[in-house]
């Protein structure tokens, strides 16, 4: 019986989709990303491109039919150590040049994901992978630190060098936004810029910026963690059944494969995982409660009953949230805090400002600590620090990308 009453509700939502009706009165969350992932011929890469975008704008165009505003489309290829293996160095530097040019002609993003693998692999990639990251902004990267047979320590310490790179050879050091230390990330997540596939192509998931619906859920259970997470179930399912119904249905017209949903309550800017959480504990962002409301989330997040791929926990980037931004620069909130609070979130140290002078010994230290607790737990965890040349504690950043709020770089904890 309950589930003969799920399907019918799954069925009534879908007649409301699809007859042009909202799935209910409040504003529905941004569908962040629909992500695509191929498996590129380096010879016949644009025809496949072209091809895989019919699909994407096919998908958006279903989605915004259903009332859901799409944020960005994504193209995830096969990894960077797969072509790159197989290319000489300036065959692959010229390739991603033009690979980068057609993402900004086209109007897509493209993570062309992890250099590293297994400690065993050629290392030697990296700083070819470095410095095309450098050059070209426009395309993310990742690292894998820890997977399945443990802690990978030379990927930790490869990883430190890559963001040292990009922290002295990009504007405002703001290349390290793009990239990644990945730990137990699993393939097919639409989130970047740790998304990868090993996989033959034609798949494609759908990530949500869930913050919007924290929000709601939260605004009227002051206190109230009960009624909260009550709230917030009801709200997140019926989102998650539709953007996952109206994905099988992209995939029926399609052919291509439906791996899940990502519903990770991604923030962006004021619309902020940060503000939510403070109107449910009626305290700052990193007084005590904000683990018990974010443990809260990700519980809920981790039982919704639909195909899901990725973290599906509470994303804490510091410098997409302009609440969480603010909390750092008031010394609120720390890199011991964050740690902790991704014990029970999603996404690891995310975003996170760092004064310049900070070595790579140090860095690998932060980013193994991610890497152990991410395999601790055998939970997804990510590192995506940003050290600022030029800049010390006490000091503002200076970043200039559009989704990047700035703030004031707090001091490490002394050795």
């Amino acid at each position: 019986m309950r589930q003969l009453c799920r399907r019918a509700c799954l069925l009534f939502l879908t007649g409301l989709l699809f007859c042009g009706a909202p799935a209910q009165a409040a504003e529905k969350p941004k569908v962040r990303a629909i992500t695509a992932f191929v498996r590129l011929e380096p010879a016949n890469y644009k025809a496949q491109i072209a091809q895989t975008l019919v699909v994407l704008r096919r998908a958006k165009a279903a989605f915004e039919k259903a009332g859901y505003e799409v944020q960005t489309l994504r193209i995830t290829p096969q990894p960077f150590s797969v072509i790159a293996k197989e290319m000489p160095r300036e065959q692959v530097l010229a390739f991603y040049a033009e690979y980068e040019a057609l993402a900004k002609k086209e109007g897509f993003l493209s993570a062309i994901g992890p250099v590293l693998f297994r400690d065993e692999d050629d290392s030697r990639l990296t700083d070819l992978y470095a410095e095309i990251l450098a050059q070209h902004p426009g395309l993310d990267g990742s690292i894998i630190v820890a997977a399945e047979d443990g802690v990978h320590w030379s990927a930790v310490r490869a990883a430190a060098r890559i963001m040292k790179y990009l922290e002295e050879r990009t504007p405002h050091s703001q290349g390290n936004f793009g990239f990644a230390a990945a730990a137990m990330v699993e393939p097919y997540t639409p989130f970047y810029p740790a998304s990868y596939h090993l996989g033959r192509g034609q798949q494609f998931a759908v990530a949500v910026q869930g913050a919007s619906v924290v929000d709601e859920a939260f605004r009227s259970s002051r206190g109230d963690f009960d009624k909260a997470r009550r709230s917030f179930e009801k709200e997140m399912t019926v989102h998650a059944l539709a953007i996952a119904d109206v994905s099988k249905r992209i995939a029926e017209a399609t052919g291509w494969t439906f791996m899940g949903v990502d519903c990770s309550t991604a923030p962006l800017k004021d619309v902020s995982i940060g503000a939510a959480i403070e109107k449910l504990t009626g305290a700052p962002f990193g007084s005590s409660g904000t683990l018990s409301a974010t443990a809260l989330i990700t519980g809920v997040l981790r039982e919704l009953h639909v195909d899901r791929v990725g973290y599906n926990g509470v994303m804490l980037p510091v410098l997409e949230d302009e609440r969480l931004a603010q909390r750092w620069s008031e010394g609120r909130l720390t890199l011991d805090a964050l740690l902790a609070y991704s014990a029970v979130c999603g996404t690891g140290l995310d975003t996170v400002p760092l004064p310049g002078d900070i070595t790579e010994a140090q860095l690998a230290r932060i980013i193994g600590d991610v890497a152990s607790l991410a395999h601790k737990l055998r939970k997804p965890l990510t590192a995506r620090l940003m050290p600022v040349a030029g800049k010390k504690a006490g000091d503002r950043t200076e970043f200039s990308d559009p989704f990047l709020t700035n703030a004031v770089i707090q001091p490490l904890p002394r050795d």
